[in-house]
């Protein structure tokens, strides 16, 4: 039944394009994909032009086509998805409004995913983030190079004069760059590297000052960084969010906007509207006057590696707990990288919660050290988060999906009552799931 919807679902999707021609911009990568293709909207919407993104991380076979068609995730409805077919269907037979461009995200589940969309998806400009060493569902693949290489296909698959956007602080994803030249694509690159068209610098995370229980005390609200570009060196800030990961972003959204032909002004208003996605590094006030940093939407060694050392850079009047989920699709790589993070973990935060047999088993800790807890569930650990929580605390929670930290982020909320629109993962659908 799936295949087949799916297959509708294309042929659709392919029509669409054919007839209505949008411009399209792809992002794939191991790292930052939702983040950046969020940031890429927040600056292509304002170009007096009607943009449509990916909604939230629909890039899967579904989500894709669900994306160009404009419908949404119909989940266990079988009229939802029928539905779902006669828009498609009202879209290739009469003439609706179409949006003037498309910015998609495109992941790679399993082999082949990628190379079998560029059969017939051919971007205007596609984006390259971050490959990981050993990135999210490499259990599916070979080795991590296969990995890299359906990543790639999205980079071969750039109309002839479109745009590679490359992400120069990554030597492998770099070596893209030759063969886009040689089929006549334009290359511009983004990163903290000197030579990177779009670069960053000066990140620092930004406090202010509150009071708790009458009791003053300089909390996280946000992250800036200085953009370097074509001479122009531009202070960026952004609420609400923090991590390095999400400078590349923004400059990704640099790079791509130039290479539209967007004016760096323009460019900028955009990235100042700017709107984190819900469970990415996103900063939250916590109970007890603490602080949520909101990392539950999926997780991997390199973006867990990255949270962690941004949870470590931080000033914190309180304490740094770290509440890690197991981390998922690692295959047989899994005992290693959780050791690996867990050792971090333990370098960046003053507490150590783990949820999940991974982490549990995987590095051996003494039964006595006060320093770590371990929980079979998020709902186990976010009653114990709840009980230890103080003001001035710094709580990371991240973990992959099927561990659902958002839980203990929901557990957690100053104002519980804005769960829907401040977390990942609220819909019905999701909070009914055991």
């Amino acid at each position: 039944m799936k295949k087949l919807l799916v297959t509708i679902l294309d042929i659709e999707s392919r029509l669409i394009l054919k007839k209505y021609r949008p411009f399209i911009v792809a992002v794939t990568g191991s790292v930052g994909k939702t983040s950046t293709k969020d940031a890429i909207f927040s600056v292509f919407k304002g170009q007096s032009i009607y943009a449509r993104k990916s909604e939230k991380s629909m890039n899967s076979e579904l989500g894709l086509p669900l994306t160009i068609i404009g419908a949404p995730n119909a989940w266990h409805s079988l009229s939802g998805w029928l539905e779902n077919i006669f828009q498609g269907l009202e879209a290739i037979l009469w003439h609706v409004e179409y949006p003037d461009c498309l910015i998609l995200e495109i992941g790679a589940d399993h082999p082949g995913d990628i190379s079998r969309v560029t059969r017939w998806l051919k971007p205007d400009i596609a984006v390259i983030t971050l490959v990981s060493q050993t990135p999210v569902h490499v259990e599916f693949f070979p080795t991590p190079e296969d990995v890299f290489k359906e990543k790639s296909a999205l980079a071969r698959a750039v109309k002839k004069g479109g745009t590679l956007v490359l992400f120069a602080d990554d030597e492998k994803v770099m070596t893209l760059a030759p063969e886009a030249l040689k089929s006549g694509v334009l290359v511009k690159t983004y990163g903290m590297n000197a030579q990177a068209d779009a670069r960053g610098s000066e990140y620092a995370p930004v406090y202010a000052e509150s009071q708790v229980n009458q009791v003053s005390v300089s909390a996280l609200v946000g992250m800036s960084f200085k953009l370097d570009i074509e001479g122009n060196s531009i202070p960026i800030t952004i609420n609400g969010a923090v991590g390095s990961p999400y400078v590349y972003s923004l400059l990704a959204a640099v790079a791509a906007g130039r290479a539209r032909g967007f004016a760096i002004s323009n460019i900028v208003q955009g990235l100042t509207d700017f709107h984190a996605p819900n469970g990415r590094m996103n900063v939250i006030s916590g109970i007890n006057g603490s602080t949520i940093i909101d990392d539950s939407y999926n997780s991997s060694p390199d973006a867990a590696e990255s949270a962690l050392n941004t949870l470590k850079s931080l000033q914190c009047s309180g304490h740094k707990i770290a509440v890690l989920g197991d981390m998922l699709e690692l295959g047989k790589f899994s005992s290693d990288e959780h050791k690996r993070i867990g050792k971090l973990a333990l370098e960046s935060a003053d507490v150590l919660i783990t949820v999940g047999q991974r982490f549990k088993t995987s590095f051996e800790v003494s039964p006595v050290d006060r320093k770590i807890k371990s929980f079979d569930n998020s709902t186990e650990a976010s009653e114990y988060v709840k009980s230890v929580v103080k003001a001035g605390d710094i709580i990371l929670i991240k973990g992959s999906q099927s561990t659902r930290m958002e839980r203990v982020s929901a557990a957690l909320l100053k104002e519980p009552g804005r769960a829907s629109e401040l977390l990942v993962r609220q819909e019905k659908e999701w909070l009914e799931k055991k």
